[in-house]
C-alpha cells in the first residue's frame, strides 16, 4: 500500500522536526535575549519569544493564533489525505507550510508564545524562526506548481486541449 501525496508527509515531517530541534537548541543553549553573531552585523542567532503572528503583528491578542494553526494544520492534513494527488510542487508546498503550521502551532499550545531566533540585521528584518522560513518555501513551491506546466506524454501540456 503506497501512501497517498507521499512527498507532502516527507516535506510536513522534515520542516517540523527541523524547526523544532532548531528551537529547542535554542531555548537549551542561549539566554532569553542573547545574540550570537555568526556575521557581524549582518547576521545573528538572537534568542527572543513572540506571541504574535509575522512581525508582531496581534502580540497583544494572538491567543487565537494557535487555533489558526490548528486549523490550517487539520485542513491541510486533510486535503493531502481525501484530496487528489498533487504534482510534486504542491506536495512540497504544502507539506512544508504544515511543517510551520504545526512548529509554531506547537510552540503556541506549549508555551504561548514562538521561539524565534534568525536575525539579518542587515536589512533590520523581524527575527524569525524555521517554521517561518518553511511556510515561505512552501508558498514558493505552490507558485512554481502555477506556472510550471509540465508536458504530458503524448506532447501537450496539463492544462491544455488539442484541436
Amino acid at each position: 500500500m503506497s501512501i497517498k501525496n507521499q512527498l507532502f508527509w516527507v516535506a510536513a515531517f522534515v520542516g517540523l522536526v527541523l524547526d523544532q530541534i532548531t528551537k529547542y537548541w535554542v531555548v537549551q543553549a542561549m539566554e532569553l535575549e542573547q545574540s550570537i553573531p555568526i556575521w557581524e552585523g549582518v547576521f545573528h542567532f538572537t534568542y527572543v519569544t513572540n506571541t504574535g503572528a509575522a512581525f508582531s503583528l496581534f502580540s497583544e491578542s494572538g491567543g487565537w493564533l494557535r487555533w489558526l494553526s490548528l486549523g490550517v494544520s487539520l485542513g491541510l492534513m486533510a486535503l493531502a489525505w481525501f484530496g487528489p494527488v498533487m504534482n510534486r510542487w504542491e506536495q512540497a508546498g504544502y507539506g512544508f507550510i504544515l511543517g510551520g503550521a504545526l512548529g509554531n502551532g506547537i510552540d503556541r499550545f506549549a508555551a504561548g508564545e514562538v521561539v524565534d531566533f534568525l536575525e539579518f540585521r542587515l536589512i533590520r528584518f523581524p527575527v524569525f524562526n524555521l517554521a517561518d522560513v518553511f511556510i515561505n518555501i512552501g508558498i514558493v513551491c505552490l507558485l512554481i506548481a502555477i506556472f510550471y506546466n509540465p508536458p504530458r506524454s503524448n506532447g501537450t501540456r496539463s492544462g491544455t486541449t488539442e484541436k
